[in-house]
């Protein structure tokens, strides 16, 4: 069984543990062309490709300038990453056995560097996958990445005892590696997280994030491995609804 999430816009690069083994992105040769592409951009071009503020703009020009493909600056990408998910992941908490179990068992979907091992080393960038930057005769990044995911993401799942692809990433980087779901041999679920408003139950953005972190650890500190027990989540009061359920995404709701 293997977890994907997205990554995160936030990052922090201050604090390296040095005790931990980092290992090269698979994917550095494409990142290493992606990146020819987005030096060439002006801080104008970059804050309208990525729909951010002209200093976002201007700190992104110089992360792109000084980006490099070797391990010397980097920090490890899973505790780099800072936001809603990553806080419901707390892996600042988590034992060295349980961040070698996540290296085995999640993956990190990147617009940059494809698909990453918490183990990997990255150096700061931003670049969302949903980014419409034209790479050689690619003309945005899900037609870059799809099948080079997609062939990994199934090589991966194929050493597993299960072939179950757990989906905790955001409806923008599951996109890139969505056609694995045609595979046979893979069965992919998506749990999502609703609240109870007004009488409804609804996706409420930022708490869906964090719960997709909550499970995420769920699945790591529990090492599980038979997709059932994911039914018994039932962390910050979500609980697994069957009746809004389907063989494919499974609904977790709480009232908040």
């Amino acid at each position: 069984m293997l977890i994907v999430i997205s990554p995160a816009k936030t990052l922090e690069f201050e604090n390296i543990n040095k005790n931990l083994p980092m290992t090269k992105p698979r994917f550095l040769q494409d990142s290493n062309l992606i990146m020819d592409e987005l030096k060439k951009f002006d801080s104008y071009s970059i804050a309208k490709l990525m729909k951010i503020s002209n200093k976002l703009s201007l700190l992104n020009k110089d992360r792109f300038k000084t980006w490099e493909d070797t391990l010397e600056n980097s920090k490890h990408c899973l505790l780099a990453f800072k936001g809603d998910v990553y806080r419901g992941l707390d892996v600042g908490s988590f034992t060295d056995e349980e961040l070698f179990y996540a290296n085995d068992n999640l993956r990190i979907l990147s617009g940059l560097y494809g698909v990453l091992r918490p183990f990997d080393g990255i150096n700061p960038y931003r670049l969302e996958m949903g980014s419409k930057l034209k790479v050689g005769e690619n003309k945005n990044l899900y037609e870059f990445w799809e099948n080079k995911l997609k062939k990994s993401v199934h090589e991966e799942l194929r050493k597993h005892e299960e072939k179950i692809l757990i989906n905790l990433a955001s409806k923008e980087y599951f996109k890139a590696v969505e056609a694995i779901e045609k595979e046979d041999d893979i069965k992919v679920i998506t749990p999502m997280f609703k609240e109870l408003r007004n009488g409804e139950y609804k996706i409420i953005s930022l708490k869906a994030k964090r719960a997709r972190g909550l499970m995420s650890r769920y699945i790591i500190q529990n090492k599980i491995n038979n997709p059932e027990e994911l039914k018994e989540f039932n962390e910050e009061d979500y609980e697994y609804n069957e009746e809004l359920s389907s063989e494919k995404e499974w609904i977790f709701t709480r009232i908040y």
